[in-house]
């Protein structure tokens, strides 16, 4: 009989945990169901919705210009999100926006541009995924579009992003928005259409104006003027944007969910669903514990740059020695697999 007992009072024990989890998770629950149209089963049982390969996800983020300066739909920053659902690791790959593609007869920042003058709303990232896949060896599955004026936006959202500043640097001609034209009464250096900006090297807490200029910047003396190192400093903002998003979704307040969705969903053009990410994070937080992440540039001993011709188009790009990526890919591949030296294949190019 005290057993008997026992095993009733774990059994209602049981029961009583069950229903308060629900019932401190069903508005969690709904706001997957409701606001985002996610089915709870699929997220955790059904992986294979997912894209994949080696059971890894690549979804291409493009940062394009916007409608505020010319050429509106070129890539003005391009990174490859790579996530490993088996050792739940996020690696963010850099690519300089500058490679020659010999199918465009362009850089590969036009490829965006050219997809959506041919087919609007759809041709911009299937071209773009098919450039990008064909430098880095492996498939692109999803594809992400900001227009980079609004990860100001985003940023300021998130409350700011820390961005440890590798070199400092001065930039006495970061162009001024809105002066793009100005006279300057007369002036021949047109000075008034710029404004100096200055970087410190160490930790720097930035708003989204700040970090817009931070990535932007194209005139700073010394090496910190290169496309490599402002390739470098794009991805150090998308880690900080990154970051700050994991964190703010970690706390589980609901509020903010819908906030951050909303914001999300306003300001990024996207080929994944919301299942799709559901699936995704799923698989980050549930094994949170390994959860990873780093960055991967490509760097510029990969390249070169070749002088001004007409076989380029008379523009400044940069070409993959010996015309081949296959060195790139290893590259890659070496980091994605974990291994060690992968710099020496660098060294050794």
């Amino acid at each position: 009989m005290v057993i008997l007992n026992l095993k009733k009072k774990i059994t209602l024990f049981f029961l009583l945990s069950l229903i308060l989890a629900y019932l401190l998770m069903k508005p969690y629950l709904d706001f997957l169901h409701q606001d985002l149209k996610v089915s709870i089963i699929k997220t955790l049982f059904f992986k294979n919705l997912v894209k994949k390969y080696n059971d890894q996800v690549n979804i291409l983020v493009l940062g394009i210009a916007g409608e505020n300066y010319d050429g509106p739909n070129l890539s003005d920053s391009i990174s490859i999100f790579n996530y490993n659902f088996k050792t739940n690791l996020l690696t963010t790959i850099s690519i300089p926006r500058d490679i020659w593609s010999v199918t465009l007869n362009d850089k590969i920042n036009s490829a965006y541009a050219y997809g959506e003058a041919k087919k609007p709303n759809h041709g911009g990232v299937i071209l773009a995924k098919a450039e990008i896949s064909d430098i880095v060896g492996m498939p692109i599955h999803y594809a992400l579009v900001i227009k980079i004026d609004q990860l100001k936006e985003l940023i300021d959202y998130l409350g700011g992003i820390e961005i440890e500043v590798e070199n400092s640097f001065i930039d006495d001609k970061f162009p001024i928005k809105g002066k793009e034209n100005d006279s300057c009464n007369g002036d021949p250096q047109l000075k008034c259409r710029y404004e100096t900006v200055i970087f410190n090297r160490g930790k720097n807490y930035m708003s989204g104006e700040t970090a817009l200029k931070f990535i932007r910047s194209r005139n700073a003396q010394g090496k910190e003027g290169s496309d490599f190192a402002r390739e470098k400093r794009q991805q150090k903002v998308i880690e900080g944007i990154r970051y700050k998003l994991i964190e703010k979704i970690k706390k589980l307040n609901l509020e903010e969910f819908r906030q951050t969705h909303q914001i999300l969903d306003r300001l990024i053009k996207r080929d994944i669903s919301n299942q799709q990410v559901a699936i995704i994070l799923r698989n980050i937080f549930l094994h949170q514990n390994q959860f990873r992440q780093r960055n991967v540039s490509l760097d510029e001993k990969f390249f070169i740059n070749p002088p001004l011709s007409s076989e380029y188009r008379n523009l400044w790009v940069l070409v993959p020695k010996g015309k081949d990526y296959r060195k790139i890919h290893h590259y890659l591949q070496c980091h994605l697999e974990e291994k060690n030296d992968c710099q020496s294949l660098i060294l050794n190019n």
